[in-house]
């Protein structure tokens, strides 16, 4: 039974879910739901198979946590996602463990030196939901148990997630620090733009999007960054509509990754 006065979500073809409020009590076996929109408008919903879920007081709303919404469905959370970053400005939010990001397409002052110092040594929750606070506690954990951690980056194409993991790598390097040469920063940080080059593709939502999964690996010794593999590096193949010759492909690593020093490519030499 739902009482009157009670707010609903219900779906709408044009802004996918609308917040509507109950006008008339239901009882089971009601044919329809009476609803007074937003704007004022009456609706007579149709209940068909379930009811329609239900909204999240305004105080809740626009939490850092998702785990602490009354209801946690589809919805709510995109209402919590949509309030933080149009009225907070806020790109991240916690749901438990796991961070949510929504790509805001432009340069954001949140990646600095000062900020990830400002992450480093907290717990999270002390702070605003952020990369650097899940890179911290996988840090953190590691060197206190001196257990293997990782960090698992998904999401849609165009959501973010090339940029999400050099981030995080930036915080390794950053707090970890090197026991090699000092540009050991840059070369881990460079690691992905060549994959890039032979993964990425124009999609309708990304015109650089990675169309290619990577597993890296990145060494420490004594809480201090040793180095980066690229353990596993799986290319989309649906994307790849050419296949070049091997002479074409062995001379575009040869630009990118260059073996040898400058000057004309022998003939006879292509393939080694």
């Amino acid at each position: 039974m739902s009482p009157q006065g009670a707010r609903v979500w219900i779906p709408d073809c044009i802004e996918v879910w609308r917040a509507a409020e109950i006008t008339r009590g239901y009882k089971e076996g009601d044919a329809v739901l009476h609803l007074r929109l937003e704007d004022g408008s009456a609706l007579a919903y149709p209940i068909e198979f379930q009811l329609p879920p239900l909204c999240n007081p305004d105080c809740l709303s626009g939490a850092d946590d998702l785990v602490a919404l009354s209801y946690l469905h589809e919805p709510a959370v995109l209402h919590s996602l949509r309030r933080r970053f149009l009225e907070a400005n806020t790109i991240y939010t916690y749901c438990g463990i796991v961070l949510v990001a929504i790509n805001p397409y432009q340069p954001l002052p949140i990646y600095e030196e000062e900020v990830i110092y400002a992450y480093s040594g907290r717990e999270i929750g002390d702070m605003d939901p952020h990369i650097f606070a899940l890179a911290e506690e996988a840090y953190k954990q590691m060197v206190r148990f001196g257990k293997n951690q990782s960090l698992i980056i998904s999401g849609e194409s165009g959501a973010g997630k090339t940029a999400s993991a050099k981030y995080a790598m930036r915080y390794f390097t950053t707090i970890g620090g090197c026991l090699c040469d000092s540009s050991m920063e840059e070369k881990v940080l460079a690691s992905s733009p060549v994959m890039e080059a032979f993964g990425n593709a124009k999609t309708t939502r990304n015109d650089n999007s990675s169309r290619f999964g990577k597993y890296i690996e990145i060494g420490f010794s004594q809480a201090h960054v040793t180095g980066a593999t690229i353990k596993t590096y799986l290319l989309e193949k649906s994307r790849v509509v050419l296949v070049p010759s091997p002479k074409h492909l062995t001379r575009r690593w040869g630009r990118v990754l260059p073996l040898h020093p400058p000057g004309p490519v022998r003939r006879g030499t292509e393939h080694r």
